[in-house]
């Protein structure tokens, strides 16, 4: 039985990133760049001013002050948009807008609060640094900068400066087409009508959430009974995708008949169970370049799995250097126990308090419970060997809403 790194240890290798395609820029929020975007221009394209005021020669202010300000003849101005303005000659100054270009041998803008408008001139009473408040061309990107590295996620600020730079279309890695085939006579569609002793397969449903929030497509496969022939024939059109995952079927009951059905198919499977509570029977195997993850049918262990296990692996699919999730020193706020035997991803809430992380677990921890994975943000390991927590103590933790990757797996278990 494999620990948490030794499965990812085995796993990752097999979750290569896809090829690249081009899309739009209004298409690409979300997705990593699959090349180093460059700037095709220089940012600001000009020099120009960060405030309104007056653009002036640093060297024509020296001295001025309160008690003998310095007297600039007004000879025209320069605003956002207008024409390019001339050159500033020595003694004058130039109003200036926001985002207007700095005029030629002008080094200077001047607030308009630190200016007094007369009949005859400007008045300057007080000496500004060379420089202040000048955007200087190329000041913060130089044509042919790496605006946004291989790899880096598009969020809304890429966006934007890729917009700035006219870059219309982008290249990015491809989003992984993943298949979810759901095994069991029990098992029926939201849609179909209510029958004693069936369920909703709810485990497509949340894990085709999922997979569309780690930035994959998810594909789901018409549930099969517990039948061989038909479990062999849907796993074998589920290879057909990036990634294949079943769920159920993969632990050792007389109906439990994926293992068998991956066999057929000709899917080398590296290892059947995972030394984690909730999640133990946790299948992982290959089908050519194609990775498949046999996940349990319990709810909250099929999601609890994908998420340690399926997530970074789609991840790193989808060209991310950074596939795994970030880990949190939490504080429990109350007692917890734990049954020995098993490390465990505990479901839990976190908020900040101060410069610390506080973690409240769940009243339910079983891995049927549904309504566990309501309202939390965080798995909490317990380590394997410890029956009991005390409030105060310190665990290691994944917040489920963290943006920020880590290139290696936050736990060592």
């Amino acid at each position: 039985m494999k620990s948490i790194q030794e499965a990812l240890t085995a796993m990752m290798p097999a979750f290569e990133p896809l090829g690249v395609e081009r899309v739009s820029l209004s298409e690409a929020l979300g997705r990593n760049a699959g090349q180093d975007v460059r700037a095709k221009s220089s940012l600001p394209p000009f020099s120009n001013s960060a405030m309104d005021g007056y653009a002036v020669r640093a060297e024509d202010l020296t001295g001025a002050s309160e008690d003998d300000p310095r007297r600039l003849p007004l000879v025209g101005e320069s605003r956002a948009g207008g024409d390019a303005p001339g050159t500033l000659a020595p003694g004058s100054t130039m109003r200036i807008f926001t985002g207007a270009r700095i005029p030629a041998a002008a080094d200077t803008v001047v607030p308009q609060e630190d200016a007094e408008k007369t009949e005859a001139g400007i008045d300057f009473r007080r000496a500004p640094s060379a420089g202040a408040h000048v955007r200087a061309e190329g000041s913060d990107l130089a044509e042919g900068d790496v605006m946004v590295p291989a790899g880096a996620s598009i969020g809304p600020g890429e966006i934007g400066l890729l917009a700035a730079q006219r870059i219309s279309a982008l290249t990015v890695y491809r989003r992984p087409r993943v298949a979810i085939l759901s095994t069991g006579d029990e098992l029926r569609d939201i849609s179909e009508p209510e029958e004693p002793g069936t369920i909703v397969n709810s485990n497509a449903y949340a894990l085709s959430a999922q997979i569309r929030a780690a930035g994959g497509l998810p594909q789901i496969i018409p549930n099969v009974p517990d039948a061989l022939d038909q479990t062999v024939e849907q796993v074998r059109a589920g290879l057909d995708a990036d990634l294949l995952i079943t769920c159920g079927g993969v632990s050792v009951g007389d109906y439990d008949l994926v293992k068998e059905a991956f066999d057929t198919n000709g899917i080398d499977a590296s290892f059947w169970k995972v030394r984690v509570k909730p999640g133990k029977p946790l299948t992982f195997g290959r089908h050519g370049k194609t990775p498949v993850v046999g996940l349990p049918g319990n709810p909250v262990s099929a999601m609890v799995t994908f998420e340690t296990f399926v997530r970074p692996g789609l991840r790193r699919m989808l060209g991310d250097p950074r596939p795994y999730r970030t880990a949190h020193e939490v504080v429990l706020t109350h007692p917890h126990r734990h049954s020995k035997g098993r490390p465990e991803l505990a479901r839990a809430r976190v908020r900040r308090v101060g410069d610390r992380l506080e973690a409240t677990m769940h009243r339910l921890q079983g891995s049927g419970s549904l309504p566990s994975m309501v309202g939390i943000d965080a798995l909490v390991l317990l380590a394997a060997e410890v029956d009991h927590f005390s409030a105060g103590t310190k665990l290691q933790a994944i917040l489920l809403r963290d943006e920020h990757g880590s290139e290696t797996p936050p736990f060592d278990a």
